[in-house]
């Protein structure tokens, strides 16, 4: 993994106490609410095209510590992605 990577380095631990490392490409707010916009590491160091980003809300558990959590609103998702689709396109 390049460097410039390794400090946005996120590792997220799923329901079989497995790690996975994530790079974190972007963060977003939008209607109140903040999102980041993760890559898997192994997406980008392989052979992937265009590595799939996985955007997770950023949310609170009941300790009030930040957890990262799954949209399970489709249409809060797709505003969210369309959000950062603008967002790189502005960068462009």
């Amino acid at each position: 993994m390049p460097e410039e990577n390794e400090d946005r380095l996120v590792v997220l631990v799923d329901e079989d106490d497995k790690e996975h490392e994530f790079v974190l490409l972007d963060s977003l707010e939008l209607g109140g609410n903040n999102y980041v916009i993760l890559v898997p590491v192994e997406e980008l160091d392989g052979e992937a095209q265009e590595p799939e980003a996985v955007i997770l809300k950023v949310g609170q558990d009941d300790d009030g510590d930040e957890v990262l959590l799954e949209i399970e609103d489709e249409e809060e998702w797709n505003r969210v992605a369309r959000s950062w689709e603008d967002l790189l396109q502005e960068e462009e």
